[in-house]
């Protein structure tokens, strides 16, 4: 692609690097914030800028968060003894536009995926053990991507929690194998949670 400026190109080779933006794409963006205003565009940027600068991970679960403990955390109306361990913070979206599932969230961080030299260490699994040995938990719910990742992941969690004697669910199969939770519709993934099973139910041979 060739460019009459510089600082178009350059422009276009940054939007170019985020996921799913080819140089087409990225060069649409560009022209289009282009032909808004000095004020909106310094919006736009200023706004990127106090995220990375600003933004925080909850003390307890790791979502997302403006403040040193996520809203989720501090509401009196969510039930803390329930935890449903997820992937990232679009998982946490997907549950809570479900508006069926009222309990706590633990952040993991990513899947455990030798093939790309994610191990357990680079979870935040010892935090969740941790939290289940100091807290009071009536029930962990692992809801992870049905990928042969998230399957590693859940019998990991399941060999490191099993001992604490806490009820351990996984979401039902609802999600297609190789389906991921931000991916699912909302009904399909809310009556997953609702008809949870016993995650002992599916290694039993």
């Amino acid at each position: 692609m060739n460019f009459s400026s510089k600082l178009l190109e350059d422009a276009v080779n940054e939007f170019s690097k985020l996921p799913g933006v080819g140089q087409k794409t990225a060069l649409r963006l560009v022209l289009h914030l282009l032909g808004k205003e000095q004020e909106e565009v310094d919006t736009f940027g200023n706004s990127m800028i106090r995220l990375k600068r600003d933004i925080k991970h909850c003390n307890i679960c790791h979502n997302i968060s403006d403040l040193p403990v996520c809203s989720i955390c501090l509401s009196p109306k969510r039930e803390k003894e329930v935890i449903c361990v997820v992937e990232d913070t679009r998982d946490v979206m997907a549950i809570e536009n479900t508006s069926q599932y009222f309990g706590a969230y633990h952040v993991l961080g990513g899947l455990i995926s030798p093939m790309d030299g994610i191990g357990p260490s680079d979870l935040f699994i010892d935090s969740l053990v941790q939290r289940v040995a100091t807290t009071p938990v009536k029930e962990i719910i692992l809801a992870l991507s049905a990928t042969m990742e998230g399957d590693t992941t859940l019998f990991y969690l399941y060999k490191r929690l099993k001992d604490f004697q806490v009820p351990i669910t996984t979401i039902a199969r609802g999600i297609a194998f190789g389906g991921e939770l931000e991916y699912a519709d909302e009904i399909t993934l809310g009556r997953s949670i609702v008809t949870r099973v016993p995650y002992v139910n599916s290694i039993i041979k």
